[in-house]
């Protein structure tokens, strides 16, 4: 059995936090499951607005996706949320996804 199935289990079986959900949202990316993770991450940042790791994985599977103005915002956000935390280095890392993107012009 796959990380991402015994993830989903977890999720099956009535165990639902953000910590499972970045998980599941990241092993579906890794997976190439684009639109799943989308629903996963959303959902961490939902249940745990603090989650900065969450935010930025989010946006980058947003980017990936093409939504970009999802993505643009969301980073926005995630590094509101990493500079309220002191979390300094995921600050920055979403700060250099954003210009990267915000310097690509829109599909």
């Amino acid at each position: 059995m796959s990380t991402r199935e015994k993830l989903q289990q977890l999720l099956d079986s009535g165990q639902d936090n953000a910590l499972l959900r970045f998980s599941l949202g990241g092993a579906l990316f890794k997976a190439g499951d684009l639109p799943g993770a989308i629903e996963h991450l959303g959902r961490a940042v939902a249940m745990q607005a603090d989650y900065s790791a969450a935010w930025k994985l989010y946006g980058r599977v947003l980017a990936e996706a093409g939504h970009r103005e999802d993505a643009l915002a969301t980073w926005r956000q995630g590094i509101k949320v990493a500079g309220r935390k002191g979390d300094i280095q995921a600050a920055k890392e979403m700060r250099v996804f954003l210009r990267r993107l915000e310097k690509t012009p829109p599909a």
